[in-house]
């Protein structure tokens, strides 16, 4: 069975942030994930990993005005001193909690548009190199233009190929179950065919984006091919809970540490 991480920006949001680790742990994870770590000195998010026993597996690099709608600065021309900023600020993060995996978020650009791709293959290049200096692998993720309308990265055979055209050894692919489902569907196949790229994987319900136990999926099995596939990483819960999240969490049962 898959280890799992408890997303702590959409989980357990019954208490604050920095609440979400013990609440975590006592469910039962003993990893985590969230978003953005930013609104928190690093001290206070490694020292909370360090009292309930959890791995940070995950987070994203800075994504630009977030509340403004910017939705990440890769693929944005112009922007390069202020992803170079906070690849920076991540890496004070990533010192804190150990994490070994970061998300490069692409934004909201035409994936047509040559100046934004020449701009996106830049920043992972850079990106990558800088973090290889400090073994962090850097994570691309494609989002289904539903969730994320305009987002440049939204497709994920595309994204494999990138990633296979660069040859860089740190970069990797986030696949995240809900959105290769309402991208593409063929989930099973394309785990299959691309999980010797994959360096982090992700899961929900399709459509509701709730509780990975029922609807268009069957999680169950797909946990257990990523077994017979040998994916020995972290499984991220992005998932929205329908309820009280402890309410939700029959799926896990038996699950944890």
């Amino acid at each position: 069975m898959p280890r799992f991480a408890a997303n702590l920006s959409m989980m357990f949001n019954e208490v604050p942030f920095l609440d979400r680790f013990a609440a975590a742990a006592d469910a039962g994870f003993d990893a985590v994930e969230f978003l953005f770590p930013y609104e928190h000195r690093p001290e206070e998010i490694g020292a909370r990993l360090a009292k309930h026993g959890l791995t940070q597996a995950l987070f994203n690099l800075p994504p630009g005005d977030w509340a403004g709608g910017e939705r990440g600065l890769a693929a944005l021309p112009g922007r390069e001193e202020e992803l170079a900023a906070g690849t920076a600020r991540a890496l004070d993060y990533a010192a804190a909690t150990g994490v070994t995996r970061l998300h490069l978020m692409a934004g909201i650009a035409d994936p047509a548009d040559p100046a934004a791709r020449a701009r996106y293959r830049d920043a992972v290049i850079r990106t990558a190199e800088t973090l290889a200096h400090h073994g962090i692998d850097l994570l691309l993720e494609p989002i289904n233009g539903r969730d994320m309308p305009g987002y440049f990265l939204n497709d994920i055979d595309a994204a494999a190929a990138f990633i296979a055209g660069l040859g860089i050894g740190n970069v990797r692919l986030q696949f995240d179950i809900y959105h290769c489902q309402i991208i593409h569907g063929d989930v099973t196949m394309r785990l299959r065919r691309l999980i010797r790229q994959i360096g982090h994987v992700q899961i929900a319900s399709v459509p509701s984006r709730h509780e990975p136990d029922g609807e268009e999926l069957n999680y169950p099995f797909l946990f257990d091919e990523l077994d017979r596939l040998g994916y020995a990483g972290i499984v991220g819960c992005e998932y929205r809970p329908r309820g009280r999240t402890e309410d939700g969490l029959a799926w896990f049962a038996g699950r944890g540490r």
